[in-house]
């Protein structure tokens, strides 16, 4: 058991959250009845594991990141995606928010893929991604109470990352969540309007 262990060597997973814990939740409650409070972060805390079995052959980050665009992994995972534009002169431009849908056949409305570039690079919109139309998104809002997980992607990745899909696909499988990803300016496929552009601290659009 030694030996395997050598070769599997673990990692362990620190776990960071802010100081500020102001969000707390109830617990369904279970044969008693009794429904019991707790935080948002003690529920992160408690379905982060300690530890992770890590790779020998990838034994740093700069590895793994690289193994990713390496090893092909097909997540169908199909969004739709929104332009918006950013209300603070002082941020002013556009990012795309892009929203996991069911999946569908790629239309082939010019407007739903950009066909004109206005807001997408040359080389086209990720995979398995296309516009809403505008009935599509008028029909998005909604008073389900699905929990909605908004995620921030890798430095000039995107929605299409295979490490992002892999953590969404279990999510969504069952319909239990919503969920969308926020693509920083430039990335994801998506054109530059003004000289704003994203760095670490650029946390105006997502908020």
């Amino acid at each position: 058991m030694g030996l395997i262990s050598w070769f599997r060597p673990k990692g362990r997973i620190a776990f960071y959250h802010a100081k500020d814990n102001k969000l707390t939740l109830t617990k369904v409650p279970g044969a008693t009845g009794a429904k019991e409070q707790t935080t948002f972060v003690d529920v992160c805390r408690s379905a982060t594991p300690e530890t992770c079995n890590l790779n020998p052959f990838l034994f740093n980050g700069h590895l793994q990141t690289c193994w990713t665009t390496m090893k092909y992994d097909n997540v169908p995972v199909y969004y739709k995606r929104k332009i918006f534009e950013s209300e603070t002169p002082a941020f002013s431009g556009h990012y795309a928010m892009d929203f996991v849908v069911a999946p569908y056949e790629i239309p082939q409305d010019p407007e739903l893929i950009d066909q004109a570039r206005k807001y997408t690079q040359k080389s086209g919109m990720p995979p398995r991604t296309s516009f809403f139309s505008q009935d599509e998104f008028a029909a998005l809002p909604s008073n389900d109470t699905k929990p909605m997980l908004v995620l921030l992607h890798g430095l000039s990745g995107g929605s299409h990352e295979v490490y992002l899909r892999e953590v969404l696909a279990p999510l969504v499988k069952d319909g239990a969540w919503e969920a969308c990803v926020v693509n920083s300016r430039g990335c994801a496929e998506t054109n530059i309007s003004t000289g704003v552009l994203y760095n670490a601290r650029a946390t105006w659009d997502v908020r």
